[in-house]
């Protein structure tokens, strides 16, 4: 049996030494998780953590990334764009299992469980949208048993059903922007579908109702086709949620904490055609993203409050970036979405928000590795009251 770590969560109050971070997945967000994982990976290793980088391929298999391999991507120049300066899916393919001492997983070959690869101490999934940032993979570390950063199970998955997500932040009484949403069978049985959108304005935003990073989503106006946006959300997901528009400002707000979460500075994200769609997002030349926001006092200090509440609302534990948009004609704020594994590449809006706030990238790493630790050592073990 080959091990490169004998792994363990210390209990001592000592930190964590091995830490795995998942990136990749089946979803169309594989590229910006590999980008964010590379951004990850740099910190971590410049914090003193010895990273285990883990591919999931678009199949869904695992991959140990080869040390060397990982080491040249970290070492290597940052290139312009953050979505070209990213890790890649590669090595052998392995497994993860419960580690025989608590709190720790095993990564065992694929065709030969009894060989040890490493052990972890925490799993950093740096995984967005389906299979990753919904629930299904922490569903998994849940079940073998080890730490890992990031909100729960169901925190994440209501973070990314948007329809989910809505209905919390609703019964919480935090403001959102008017919408309907429904499933393909009642788009398909409906002969007209501007029936399902009565008494919302134009624009109108279609969108998928799990899925992340502006794909799949449309811009509706009077002059464009409803069917074929739907038609477009309906490629990514089988339940569509149509958003009225808002003219106005798109801002964003980190959260960062568990029990006692804190929110960073508001940042703005400066936009063309619209909206902020996918392809400024990742493949634009010019930073769109204004930090911090020029705001009146009063109104970063309600985005603030409103984005500690609305984690609460979903249940959030470490971290997740709040979107907003401010109609500055009415001073009306809306949350449009929560992410709880926003992007984390150096550019990405997150670790520049917190950065403004005087928390570098560094310590971001460093405390949602903590809070793992701190979540995983609170939960009660079972064993009290047992015969």
């Amino acid at each position: 049996m080959s091990e490169r770590h004998s792994g363990g969560v210390r209990r001592d109050g000592g930190r964590p030494q091995v830490i795995g971070v998942l990136f990749g997945g089946p979803s169309a967000e594989h590229e910006v998780s590999c980008a964010s994982a590379l951004g990850v990976a740099r910190a971590l290793v410049g914090g003193g953590y010895q990273v285990v980088a883990l591919g999931v391929t678009r199949q869904g298999r695992l991959r140990l990334v080869p040390e060397e391999t990982l080491s040249a991507h970290i070492d290597g120049t940052a290139a312009a764009r953050a979505i070209d300066d990213r890790l890649s899916v590669t090595g052998s393919a392995v497994e993860l299992r419960a580690g025989e001492r608590p709190g720790t997983a095993l990564v065992t070959g694929a065709e030969s469980p009894g060989e040890v690869h490493v052990v972890l101490d925490v799993v950093f999934p740096v995984l967005h949208g389906p299979y990753g940032e919904d629930g299904v993979v922490q569903g998994l570390l849940e079940s073998l048993g080890v730490p890992y950063v990031g909100c729960g199970i169901l925190a994440s998955a209501v973070g990314m059903d948007k329809v989910a997500m809505k209905r919390a932040l609703r019964a919480e009484g935090v403001p959102i922007t008017p919408h309907v949403w429904f499933d393909e069978h009642t788009y398909r049985t409906t002969e007209d579908v501007e029936k399902l959108v009565v008494g919302l304005r134009r624009p109108l935003f279609v969108k998928p109702a799990r899925m992340g990073s502006s794909i799949g989503i449309s811009r509706v106006t009077e002059d464009d086709d409803l069917a074929a946006a739907v038609e477009e959300a309906l490629r990514h997901d089988n339940l569509v949620v149509v958003e009225q528009g808002v003219t106005g400002r798109e801002l964003e707000c980190g959260v960062l904490g568990g029990t006692r979460p804190e929110a960073s500075t508001v940042g703005e994200v400066r936009v063309t055609g619209g909206w902020f769609d996918y392809q400024q997002k990742y493949f634009g030349d010019a930073d769109p993203m204004v930090v911090p926001a020029v705001l009146p006092d009063e109104v970063t200090e309600r985005i603030r409050d409103l984005s500690l509440r609305a984690f609460a609302a979903i249940g959030g534990w470490g971290l997740a970036r709040v979107d907003f948009l401010y109609d500055e004609t009415t001073g009306e704020l809306y949350v449009n979405e929560l992410n709880t594994m926003p992007g984390f590449t150096a550019h990405s809006m997150y670790p520049k928000v917190w950065a403004a706030a005087g928390v570098g990238y560094q310590e971001i790493v460093d405390r949602l590795v903590a809070l793992a630790v701190e979540r995983q050592a609170s939960r009660p073990t079972g064993e009290e009251g047992q015969a």
